[in-house]
């Protein structure tokens, strides 16, 4: 693969955050841009614009931020609405709106999941053991 040379001035804010990273995980400062780079530019439109949305900024959150967003979870009252709807539309069948309202809690599901899986691969990626997420705690 052909590479190009660039040229970036950074702020000294954002240029040490990204030294520290790079040094977390025993790396060069230029490896560790190509990698924030690499994760904020999606290789193609494989996935939906809203997705995408959600997935690009969190190269760029500290480890802190990840961790939280690693742990995110559907609010209890959401994950039993959708619950309730599934088990509806196994035994009786779904209304047109409650199979629209249905369809919008899983996209916002399978976003939460989404961001909660790329947060822990960052983590991972940065040096963290993330097991503890396994387990759910």
């Amino acid at each position: 693969m052909a590479t190009q040379s660039v040229t970036l001035n950074l702020p000294e804010p954002l240029y040490q955050r990204l030294k520290r990273r790079a040094e977390q995980a025993q790396r060069a400062v230029e490896d560790e841009l190509l990698d924030v780079v690499a994760a904020a530019v999606p290789v193609g439109d494989d996935l939906p614009a809203e997705l995408t949305e959600a997935l690009s900024p969190l190269a760029l959150l500290d480890d802190e931020a990840l961790w939280r967003a690693a742990r995110t979870r559907l609010s209890s009252e959401t994950a039993e609405e959708l619950e309730q709807l599934h088990h509806k539309r196994q035994r009786e069948g779904l209304s047109a709106s409650e199979a629209e309202r249905a369809a919008a809690l899983l996209r916002h599901y399978e976003r939460v999941m989404l961001v909660r899986a790329q947060a822990a691969a960052l983590l991972k990626e940065r040096g963290h053991d993330i097991s503890v997420l396994l387990t759910g705690a």
